[in-house]
Formats: structure tokens, C-alpha cells, sequence
């Protein structure tokens, strides 16, 4: 996949809630957790942990969650910068935001 293809589906630069949310539920799906189980890890209520995905407002412990577990940090999640990512980190976003199923 090209750079600017990749730009393009991780919304690079894009620091709308919108960009956000889609970045947050690709890094949910990608951890192979559910919402449930990372509200858990945090001590927060699953309608806490929903609001902060679906609004694009993740809470820095969310964000440090996703780079402690899964390495999978705050600069793709807040503004798609995906260049730091290990490989393998990066080609799985990369594939759960082609796959258009993040609703």
C-alpha cells in the first residue's frame, strides 16, 4: 500500500471526533477485546468507555492502555500517524480501517 493510500485511510492530520472515533474502534478491534474487557482494565463503566470511542474523546488512560497493551500509541489515535508503529501493528489498523465495518 502506498503512503498516501495509508494517509488517506487513517484520516492523517484529521483531529475531528469523527477521525478519532474511527481510529479509537479500529484500535478496539485490533486488540481482539471487547469493550466490556477494556472498561474492566481501566475500572471505568462500559458507558464511559462507549462514550469516550463513539465521541472521539479518549481519556489519556485509554490512550496509555492501547500503548502499554498494544502498542498503539496516542499519535495514531489522535491525529493518524501511523509511521511509528511497529509493522504489524500498523498493517492491522490499517486493515481494520479498509475493512469499513468500524460502525
Amino acid at each position: 500500500m502506498r503512503y498516501e493510500e495509508k494517509e488517506k485511510l487513517t484520516r492523517h492530520r484529521d483531529t475531528s471526533d469523527e477521525a478519532v472515533a474511527s481510529r479509537l474502534k479500529a484500535a478496539v478491534l485490533v486488540s481482539g477485546l471487547r469493550q466490556k474487557d477494556i472498561a474492566a482494565a481501566l475500572g471505568l463503566s462500559t458507558k464511559t468507555l462507549n462514550s469516550q470511542i463513539m465521541k472521539g474523546r479518549p481519556s489519556i488512560s485509554l490512550m496509555a492502555f492501547f500503548y502499554r497493551e498494544h502498542r498503539i500509541d496516542f499519535n495514531f489515535l489522535l491525529f493518524g500517524d501511523f509511521v511509528q508503529l511497529p509493522g504489524d501493528v500498523q498493517a492491522e489498523l490499517l486493515g481494520a480501517l479498509a475493512d469499513g465495518k468500524l460502525s
